[in-house]
């Protein structure tokens, strides 16, 4: 048994919910059923997995690739990338004679990622390798220069900015006439960029590329495969063996998943494999990380989003900046689980501060939307900066309106922007430097960093509210986008593994959300830490019983009318999927919305 409907085609909202107890209106995805249903037909697949390939505009030519997404398939030739050459020849250069090298990275999940993978492949190629990461309240982000002065000083002849170094261009002088550097990022570039050995980036200018969305770590293991092939060639492998590249993709499939890069085409591959390395464990403090979470099933896009990033992120926020990156590079497991607790320690400390920012930042974005502000920006005094880009991305998501939230400390405001889409949010911030308001500022458009002089606050902010006035258009709750409708009873296991065909999810290839027709609900309560998360057991008006549960639900409306629907018939909306438990695969739903049901 199917969804009841899956075209997406029709003005009215999905079950007539037009506003939902969060505040939303459930509106149809979108998608050609007649596409869908030849699909289905040419490559046998049930009609369900056809129409929601349709509907991501999947044909039946690339359909196959889409459901087993492989490198052989979809891996370009690294030449494609602008400065690749270059970058091989040395990097291979530094591997013959033995260089000692030097990797600058970030301090979140790409940057790690970026380095650790940098750094073992260099090691085993022969190089002495060191590693820097920055501390990101006393150097920021970026390169700077006392820190590269510095590595020239320890003798590196060759240093490897990773996540970063494309608008560097002053810090990385300080090596010029010391060492050679590579630059291996893939943030945008706004101009020429740095004079040095190389500079490979999807999004410099001039790349030609059109990889545009692939992260730092992705970057990093299409020069890794550049860099071998160059060896090859020259016969540096003719006594020795080759570095195993592909069990190196779950650090690539970690970065992607965590930096929120769209999972389709290349980077759909790299994630489908990376999460079959990952599941091997074969790297041990990867390994760890999952243990120290009780991640005991085949990790998916979800475990490495939610369970992983926040633990590796919390090194970088609140931590040691290179904490994360030690780990990465472990081979002991004894040693890696020492340093996961650690990371587990300070990620449970950088909730407790995330939460205590999060309470003034909500009350004060709530006083901003109801003055009509088209962008919230809020500034606190003290406020932890290895917080505010969470704070802004959970104020965005309650809002529905592009966020700005800074520390305010010795006169500058210091921050991070999460915006919605179709609000640039990176390009507002460019330009609020380009006019001297700000002092630093760049981004995409969905996340931007920045710092301004605090007294300049007010023409900031009149700044980016002209600049994104249009925001003011946007509903106060974002849109819910719905595949299909069903039953509790058609709800089953088996429906949600077809689903489940089109992991891994993520930004370009979003998990399908159905909306559950007039379920009832005959139990509820709190589970979890703070019960935090409600979870509840639903029985349909046709038959049939199916477990839901809805985290970070905490004291919000949609919590509230679970626990207390006093058995009326409600419209759930979620993603369904099916789990394992002692050896049984049940369906549960993981609830999004709901809305009373008033039809009928």
């Amino acid at each position: 048994m199917g969804p009841e409907g899956l075209t997406a085609t029709a003005a009215e909202p999905v079950l007539g919910v037009a506003q939902s107890v969060t505040g939303r209106r459930w509106l149809w995805r979108g998608g050609d059923e007649r596409l869908g249903l030849a699909i289905a037909q040419r490559l046998e697949l049930p009609e369900i997995v056809g129409r929601l390939l349709a509907g991501r505009g999947v044909t039946a030519d690339t359909a196959t690739d889409f459901l087993d997404p492989t490198l052989r398939a979809l891996l370009p030739d690294p030449s494609c990338l602008k400065d690749m050459e270059a970058a091989a020849a040395r990097l291979a250069d530094a591997v013959r004679r033995g260089e000692q090298v030097a990797v600058y990275g970030d301090y979140d999940v790409d940057g790690a990622c970026a380095g650790a993978l940098t750094v073992r492949v260099l090691r085993e190629l022969g190089c002495e390798v060191t590693h820097y990461v920055p501390d990101r309240i006393r150097e920021g982000y970026g390169p700077n220069g006392p820190a590269i002065a510095g590595l020239c000083d320890r003798g590196a002849t060759l240093i490897v900015c990773v996540d970063c170094g494309i608008a560097a261009h002053e810090a990385l002088e300080a090596a010029r006439g010391r060492a050679d550097v590579v630059v291996l990022d893939h943030h945008k570039s706004e101009g020429p960029v740095p004079d040095v050995a190389a500079v490979v980036n999807p999004n410099r200018l001039d790349c030609p590329s059109g990889l545009r969305h692939l992260c730092a770590a992705a970057v990093c293991f299409l020069a890794a495969v550049a860099l071998q092939r160059v060896l090859r060639r020259s016969g540096f492998f003719a006594h020795r063996s080759e570095p195993r590249l592909l069990a190196l993709l779950d650090l690539v499939a970690l970065a992607t998943v965590c930096d929120v890069m769209p999972l389709v085409g290349l980077n759909r591959a790299l994630v489908a494999q990376g999460l079959k390395v990952m599941a091997r464990r074969e790297h041990a403090g990867i390994a760890a990380l999952l243990e120290m979470a009780a991640v005991k099933e085949a990790p998916t896009a979800h475990t490495l989003g939610f369970v992983l990033g926040p633990r590796i992120n919390a090194s970088g926020r609140i931590g040691e900046p290179d904490l994360a990156l030690r780990l990465l590079l472990l081979d002991d497991p004894v040693e890696a689980r020492a340093i996961a607790a650690r990371l587990d320690e300070v990620n449970r400390k950088r909730q407790e501060v995330e939460a205590d920012v999060l309470t003034g930042a909500f009350a004060e974005a709530e006083r901003q939307a109801e003055a009509g502000n088209p962008v919230l920006m809020i500034c606190g005094e003290g406020w932890h900066p290895g917080v505010v880009g969470i704070v802004a991305g959970r104020v965005k998501e309650r809002f529905n309106r592009p966020t700005l939230v800074a520390s305010l400390a010795e006169g500058l405001a210091r921050g991070s922007g999460r915006s919605v889409p179709g609000v640039d949010l990176g390009a507002a911030v460019i330009a609020a430097r380009q006019s001297g308001l700000m002092l630093t500022g760049g981004g995409h458009a969905m996340a931007a960093g920045f710092s301004f002089e605090a007294a300049r606050m007010e023409e900031v902010r009149a700044f980016l509210h002209d600049r994104l006035g249009h925001a003011n258009t946007l509903p106060a709750a974002a849109d819910l986008s719905v595949e299909g409708t069903i039953t509790v009873q058609a709800a089953t296991a088996g429906f949600a593994a077809e689903v489940g065909r089109l992991a891994p999810f993520g930004p370009g290839n979003e998990e399908p959300v159905f909306a559950i027709r007039r379920a009832r609900i005959v139990r509820a309560d709190r589970v979890g830490r703070e019960g935090g998360t409600v979870r509840a057991f639903l029985e349909g008006e046709g038959g049939g019983r199916l477990k839901a549960v809805c985290f970070r639900a905490k004291e919000g409306p949609l919590a509230h009318l679970l626990l207390n629907s006093g058995g009326l018939p409600l419209h759930l909306c979620g993603t369904l999927r099916a789990e394992s438990w002692n050896g049984t695969v049940s369906a549960s739903l993981h609830v999004q919305d709901a809305a009373p049901a008033l039809d009928g």
